[in-house]
């Protein structure tokens, strides 16, 4: 007997009580959603149930960070993977559909869509047919591919990155200084959600909202991040070490457009890693683009290990 999806009960949580529910179906992030929802960086509004009976077939949530009022991410959307008497592509596309037009403004861009995937989640069928099935249920709502990324992680244990001769490295001066070298590096970048960005709105646009939206709010010291120069004083590229709510990062490093290709990515990651590494942090974080091949390369010339890929997708072409 197939279960109609006319048959489900769709709702929110109704509170922190019914985290235990929440979390039946399996998923790397769920060790992190009790605390989420205790800071406010998920709301019981913000997440959603599909029920037949007792039984969890489906959930989502939306979140953001603790300043924001509304959703910033979807970043979980599950389907019960064992359930062969329901249509599972259906009833996660009814999920979606049902919850934005309840909780999301009317007429606006949805959140952005993203999962957690193993790095080699195609050579697994099973994997790849959850993977897919969710992919297809944001289609069937309007969405589409982005990107799909890398994460990187890496941990004390041996040597302590160290940067070569060839640069120096100091503070940056100011915020003035710092969106004039992330609008530089915009030119030639291999970002997905940056080159996105850079078919309709100008370098230095991109670069404001970018550092107002992420860079600025982050609560670490910004004695932390650095800029690369040659010997003379000229900036050859910089690194933002920081550390979001849940772990140390690497959260921007670039090059300079006329300074790529000479091998000094190695040296401002190294210096970057060295900073948090300073710090005694457990592990430091990274991610890119799985496009961007020259800059995975330097995450695993330095230690970094590839620990997950992450699909990315959106409603905005």
């Amino acid at each position: 007997m197939t279960v109609s999806t006319y048959d489900l009960t769709i709702r929110p949580i109704t509170g922190p009580e019914e985290l235990g529910l929440f979390n039946r179906l399996p998923y790397v992030q769920n060790s992190e959603i009790g605390d989420d929802l205790a800071e406010g960086r998920r709301r019981p509004s913000w997440m959603w149930v599909v029920l037949d009976g007792d039984r969890l077939l489906a959930r989502l949530s939306w979140w953001c960070r603790g300043s924001d009022v509304a959703p910033l991410l979807l970043d979980v959307l599950d389907v019960d993977d064992a359930a062969d008497d329901v249509d599972r592509v259906e009833v996660a596309e009814h999920l979606l559909r049902t919850a934005s037009a309840a909780t999301l403004p009317e007429g606006g861009i949805p959140p952005e869509y993203l999962r957690f995937v193993p790095a080699d989640w195609r050579r697994d069928p099973r994997e790849r047919r959850a993977v897919e099935d969710r992919m297809a249920a944001v289609e069937r709502n309007g969405g589409s591919l982005l990107v799909e990324r890398l994460r990187f992680e890496w941990t004390p244990g041996g040597a302590v990155p160290r940067p070569g001769d060839r640069l120096r490295f100091r503070p940056v001066r100011d915020e003035e200084e710092i969106l004039g070298l992330m609008t530089r590096a915009l030119r030639g970048t291999l970002d997905a959600h940056d080159r996105a960005e850079l078919a309709h709105r100008a370098a230095d646009e991109v670069a404001a909202e970018n550092y107002a939206d992420e860079f600025a709010r982050y609560t670490t010291p910004r004695e932390w991040w650095r800029v690369a120069t040659l010997p003379d004083g000229e900036p050859v590229g910089f690194v933002l070490p920081a550390r979001n709510d849940y772990h140390a990062m690497i959260g921007y490093i670039a090059v300079l457009p006329e300074h790529r290709g000479n091998g000094y990515i190695d040296d401002i990651l190294s210096e970057g890693t060295r900073v948090l590494a300073e710090e005694g942090v457990e592990r430091v974080r990274a991610a890119t683009d799985m496009g961007n091949v020259p800059m995975a390369r330097a995450f695993r010339r330095a230690g970094y290990a590839t620990i997950s890929a992450v699909v990315n997708m959106d409603w905005r072409r």
